[in-house]
């Protein structure tokens, strides 16, 4: 029985990509059908990815850190009945082709899973003690023993032993023969990071260059999440001509009522994600999307609300499908409830996407007031400053007021700043007038 390759699967959404951020087994473990292997960040969230077979893992493709491509080899599990065959002659015509024919770009690729059992967690490294490589299990049958790190420069020609396919390509788009590569790991194989060693140069001087006279001390590539995210806000910016409109607001009745509830009140954000849903219903054009090409508005039955959470990972966009059908209890339990997945990075890929209006709470962050980018492809996102107290003129006196700073960023192209006005006016008067709202909320 031979070995089953498990290519990275589409995980959903239109995504391409992910980068490794742990192996949950090691070579040579027992794993069953289901079960979790590997964590990967995608461009939405941190999930696991399941084993479709049962056996021995054979090989783990991949380093943690890397971005992996959808479609490429992941893992390889060799059935029981394999056990023997794995042991077969290194010279093995068949075990020769297998394995080349698996690499995909004509080369022999050789010492896949050649290191011993990793360590459980981020933080573990792949070096280890000459007897431990020793005793190590092999995925695939080498075609030539592993070569010590003393002779990798001297290497004449053939294939060279490499960790992950992604070494290969990464070398060959830097102009790098890996022959010339003297690996740092004691077992002779190349690894991602002794290419990224081998190809580092001191850039040339230039006027993109920075400051001469400070030394650069760090480079840290963006992470998936984080070109994602680039991509997208320039995009928004690119091509969305936008405008802002923003207001003060007294909030003291609002945070009064809010105050009268008790230990198990809403959220303030609850608070303000219902009465935006409320303006919505007034003024859906706010809500939609425009099409592509920019020739339609696009708008749907219902509103999935999109609530901005600040994340170790970065910003990320949960979102409640159909929040209009729910109560002001109701979006409190699942604001706090999407938060806390997408923090602790367990959210699906699905709870981050297909939002049609965005709320971003910075005032939790202790901002005042802020002019954010739309959420592509909506065409509207409102922000929402501190409540604190400031001095504010209540008929010719001057009192201390609970105020808070709202401020609508929109689609120009949608409508214009008197719909937008219109569409924040709802808003103020809910917050300044909670109490006449109660029965609707």
């Amino acid at each position: 029985m031979a070995t089953r390759v498990f290519c990275l699967p589409d995980l959903g959404e239109g995504l391409t990509e992910a980068e490794l951020v742990r192996w949950i087994v090691a070579v040579g473990d027992e794993v069953a059908v289901d079960q979790p292997i590997a964590e990967v960040e995608t461009a939405k969230s941190i999930v696991e990815v399941p084993s479709p077979f049962a056996g021995t893992v054979a090989a783990l493709h991949g380093e943690e850190g890397q971005t992996l491509a959808v479609g490429s080899p992941f893992l390889e599990v060799m059935d029981a009945g394999a056990t023997e065959a794995a042991s077969a002659p290194a010279g093995s015509e068949h075990e020769a082709h297998r394995v080349e024919e698996r690499g995909g770009s004509g080369n022999v690729l050789i010492g896949y899973g050649t290191t011993d059992h990793h360590a459980r967690g981020r933080t573990r490294r792949r070096a280890q003690s000459a007897p431990a490589a020793e005793t190590a299990p092999r995925a695939t049958t080498p075609l030539t023993p592993a070569i010590p790190p003393t002779e990798s420069v001297d290497r004449p020609s053939g294939p060279v032993p490499v960790r992950s396919p992604i070494v290969r390509s990464l070398a060959r788009s830097r102009g790098i023969d890996l022959h010339t590569i003297r690996p740092a790991a004691p077992d002779g194989i190349i690894r991602r990071s002794d290419v990224l060693d081998a190809g580092h140069v001191a850039p040339a001087h230039g006027a993109d260059d920075g400051p001469d006279d400070l030394e650069i001390v760090r480079r840290e590539p963006l992470g998936t999440l984080r070109r994602t995210v680039a991509a997208k806000l320039a995009r928004s910016r690119s091509e969305i001509p936008e405008a802002t409109v923003w207001v003060d607001v007294d909030a003291t009745a609002l945070w009064q009522l809010r105050q009268s509830m008790g230990n198990a009140r809403p959220s303030l954000t609850a608070f303000v994600a219902k009465y935006v849903l409320l303006a919505l219903a007034e003024h859906p054009v706010l809500c939609g999307r425009l099409s592509d090409d920019g020739t339609e508005l696009v708008q749907y039955d219902g509103v999935n609300l999109g609530v901005a959470a600040d994340t170790p990972r970065g910003l990320l966009v949960p979102v409640l499908r159909h929040a209009e059908r729910q109560s002001i209890a109701e979006l409190d339990t699942h604001i706090r409830r999407l938060a806390d997945s997408a923090r602790s990075g367990t959210a699906a890929p699905a709870e981050l996407t297909g939002s049609t209006f965005t709320l971003n709470n910075y005032g939790s962050l202790g901002v005042d007031g802020s002019a954010a980018i739309i959420n592509y492809p909506e065409v509207a996102i409102l922000g929402v400053g501190r409540m604190i107290e400031r001095p504010w003129v209540v008929d010719g006196a001057i009192v201390p007021r609970r105020i808070v700073q709202l401020s609508l960023v929109f689609d120009h192209r949608v409508c214009d700043g008197g719909y937008a006005a219109r569409f924040l006016g709802s808003i103020v008067r809910a917050i300044e007038n909670p109490f006449t709202l109660y029965d609707r909320i």
